[in-house]
């Protein structure tokens, strides 16, 4: 972490000094000219990002429209991976482009291309997810932000505006709702949380 304190030391730091660190510990962001070390995951946010990633992928991971009224497609999914929102370097929990706007996968470290979509996953440092990296997303203008909290087993559907998110959906393990931008199905919401039935 030296080498982190004299980047600051010299002035904001940038994407270029997390892009120049050994990959094999490059699990930073750079929120606002700061590098932020991502926290280890509880194995609670592992779990709701793999069921998250994995309960989207299957029906809407695919190309559009090519198959039954419950497998709609259109997107492309990833977890944790780097993406340049400008002189921000983030790593969404899970992320989505719409292929319509993204005609090939999303490539290279760090992704250039912006999500139309992500996902936070609410653990240790909840003031990133709730304040500085939504910011962000805002003023990149992704079009929603969901921010899901295994903890409480909450889910919250957030639509971009010009003077902010505006939550659309609030909603409980429990119960199904459908939510922008994959509203084309009803979505159980405990399934996102490890409950088999989604109850």
């Amino acid at each position: 972490m030296r080498g982190i304190t004299a980047r600051k030391q010299r002035g904001p730091s940038t994407v270029a000094d997390v892009l120049a660190m050994p990959e094999a510990e490059r699990r930073h962001e750079v929120i606002d000219g700061e590098i932020v070390q991502k926290e280890a995951a509880t194995g609670e946010h592992g779990a709701a990002q793999i069921n998250i990633a994995t309960s989207l992928n299957g029906p809407f991971g695919r190309r559009p429209p090519g198959g039954p009224p419950d497998r709609p497609g259109g997107w492309w999914f990833a977890t944790e991976v780097e993406i340049r929102f400008g002189e921000h370097l983030l790593r969404p929990d899970v992320a989505g482009w719409r292929r319509e706007r993204v005609a090939e996968r999303p490539r290279g470290c760090p992704v250039e291309a912006l999500p139309d979509w992500t996902c936070e996953i609410l653990s240790t440092n909840r003031v990133n997810d709730l304040v500085r990296k939504k910011r962000i997303y805002h003023e990149h203008r992704v079009p929603h932000y969901w921010i899901a909290d295994p903890a409480e087993g909450t889910l919250a559907v957030q639509r971009w505006s010009a003077d902010g998110y505006v939550e659309v959906v609030s909603a409980v393990r429990g119960e199904r709702v459908r939510a922008e931008p994959f509203d084309a199905l009803e979505l159980p919401v405990g399934v996102f949380f490890g409950d088999d039935d989604g109850g």
